[in-house]
């Protein structure tokens, strides 16, 4: 290959991109960005950027002097519009055709909306920038969606004095990912802050006042933010032959075509430590398969499939969060560590008879640490609950 197009100018694309260069490749890589900005980091948009407490420069991903280093064709503003796989070439919405020997696409995920103009989504800097601008005291916001990003944004919120109204259609917040036991406890911690939260409420529609719900019921706000998940990126990519559903579809080596991989939030991938298709959208997972996806595009004779434990982590007040595996649809939950009511605990996951995830609030990391490896090694349930002295 002489030349690699990577298309988004993502955690997950720099980390290919940087890979590809680790790895001795000497050909031109040319990376596509939407936005202007260079390569950024995303999880402190709902945390640090938010609250005020960082800058945008901060959250660059590299220093300049470091993405110059790497040779890039950079080419940032400008957003892929359309694939010729059998050109090998990427329309772009300035008219201009980038051509490739291989792809990676990175192209990761846009917030799904409601109807009516006005609200607020947390996914660029640029949405952070403006929605900081909306809070402090005196100002009521209101957050429709109670998931780990509306729940950040609001206990950020809560934090500037802002007054804040939490809706969710749930009738527990975050029950679908953690389980019930564990999203009353996360619930508990933002009424503890003085958060107007309203579980099985329904938004419908975001008008100049704020929120209107399922019933003809109004909530008023100065500004609305919408957190009600994501779709892939990938409606540049129709017509193309490409296999598209919940996202890029790609097999276990992170490959949707020959020649043609995907990697981060836009990929949806057979992990085979699992043995399900999952689309993963956590930054640690968007570095780790852009890294994964690179070497597979640069050796496809001496491929790994990419298995990971997926991580993420959240930080709700004076709250962390963090969980490694697959937590959804999970069979059962069990207590292994600490106590819910003292918000100091550790709750694995099963699905079938194997350990598939475990969950930790208000614990240090080498606490959760052994359950990763427990995860990796495919630990039955019942070993992993007798290792932990929790009974069966």
């Amino acid at each position: 290959m002489s030349r690699v197009l990577i298309v988004g100018a993502s955690a997950a694309g720099l980390a290919a991109a940087e890979t590809l260069r680790q790895e001795g490749y000497g050909g031109t890589i040319t990376l596509v960005g939407d936005e202007p900005h260079l390569p950024y980091d995303r999880p402190p948009l709902s945390k640090q950027l938010l609250a005020g407490r960082w800058q945008p420069g901060r959250l660059a991903l590299r220093p300049e002097a470091d993405l110059a280093a790497l040779g890039l064709d950079l080419r940032l503003g400008v957003a892929a519009s359309g694939l010729d796989p059998d050109a090998r070439s990427v329309l772009m919405a300035d008219g201009s055709r980038v051509t490739y020997d291989g792809l990676i696409v990175a192209t990761g995920v846009r917030p799904r909306r409601l109807p009516g103009d006005g609200a607020h989504v947390l996914r660029t800097l640029d949405d952070a920038l403006r929605l900081r601008d909306r809070l402090g005291p005196g100002r009521r916001l209101a957050v429709v969606g109670a998931g780990f990003l509306g729940a950040e944004a609001a206990a950020v919120a809560r934090g500037l004095g802002t007054e804040v109204t939490l809706l969710e259609p749930a009738a527990v917040p975050l029950a679908h990912a953690v389980g019930e036991e564990v999203g009353r406890v996360l619930s508990g911690v933002h009424l503890e802050h003085g958060v107007d939260l309203r579980a099985g409420v329904v938004a419908t529609e975001v008008t100049d006042g704020g929120v209107r719900l399922a019933g003809g019921g109004m909530v008023e706000a100065d500004a609305v933010l919408v957190a009600v998940g994501s779709r892939p990126n990938t409606a540049w990519l129709e017509g193309s032959g490409l296999d598209l559903g919940d996202g890029l579809m790609c097999d276990e080596y992170s490959a949707a075509a020959p020649g043609v991989y995907g990697a981060g939030d836009v990929a949806r991938w057979h992990n085979p430590l699992f043995g399900v298709a999952m689309r993963v959208e956590h930054r640690t997972n968007a570095a780790e398969q852009g890294r994964a996806a690179a070497r597979n595009l640069l050796r496809p004779d001496a491929r790994k499939p990419f298995a990971p434990v997926p991580y993420f982590w959240s930080d709700q007040y004076d709250t962390k969060i963090q969980a490694y595996g697959h937590l959804r649809d999970h069979d059962d939950v069990v207590v292994v560590d600490g106590e819910l009511d003292k918000r100091r605990f550790m709750v694995a996951y099963r699905a079938g008879d194997r350990l598939s995830g475990i969950l930790a609030v208000g614990m240090p990391p080498k606490a959760i640490r052994p359950w990763r490896q427990a995860v990796a090694q495919r630990t039955t349930w019942r070993e992993a609950l007798h290792n932990a002295g929790a009974g069966l």
